[in-house]
């Protein structure tokens, strides 16, 4: 997961560490949304005009926790049981049912998913990263999102009893393939 070996799990003022059209650091500029219409009513983008493609999304994101808490993980001694095997299944779980839990998500027919969980001492915790792969009208993001924010979620309630304090934390994209919009990938930082 190279794209956020290095990141912290957030910045310290809360910002995304891209620029907006004012040169200001902060969240950039957002083109017109399309998931609102004219008077600001919420509405399902209509797809039906696009044409399928090959898509695929990987999102990642971190939890911190005690040392300890990271060592009693490695050695499958938490009581609950395999924290990673559980949290990496609940991740493929959430991404089949992302658009029941997002309510302007398109349902999209998913082709394959991996969810990488490696342990890393610098955190110290774990990373999670998940790729999803369809083919369709609409990209895979949320489906990469919700995989990650799950797996980081049931590792959370895993171990909870033996660690409250711990923290989830930089969730994104990390690049997506496909569709009219192409390729993009986050900038290393």
């Amino acid at each position: 997961m190279s794209s956020t070996e290095d990141r912290p799990l957030r910045d310290a003022e809360g910002g995304n560490g891209e620029k907006g059209a004012d040169g200001a650091e902060g969240v950039t500029e957002l083109p017109q949304l399309t998931h609102v219409d004219a008077a600001g009513a919420a509405r399902m983008v209509d797809v039906s005009h696009k044409r399928d493609t090959v898509r695929e999304a990987r999102a990642g994101g971190a939890i911190r926790m005690k040392p300890e808490t990271l060592a009693a993980i490695r050695a499958q001694a938490v009581s609950k049981g395999d924290v990673i095997a559980v949290a990496r299944t609940a991740g493929f779980l959430a991404a089949k049912r992302t658009p029941e839990l997002i309510p302007l998500c398109h349902p999209i027919p998913l082709s394959g998913m991996e969810i990488d969980i490696r342990p890393d001492d610098a955190l110290p915790g774990l990373r999670v990263e998940a790729t999803v792969r369809s083919t369709g009208k609409t990209g895979a993001e949320m489906e990469a999102l919700t995989a990650v924010s799950l797996c980081l979620l049931t590792i959370y309630d895993m171990v909870k009893g033996v660690d409250p304090a711990m923290e989830m934390g930089y969730i994104a994209v990390l690049s997506k393939t496909g569709g009219k919009s192409g390729s993009w990938q986050r900038a290393e930082s």
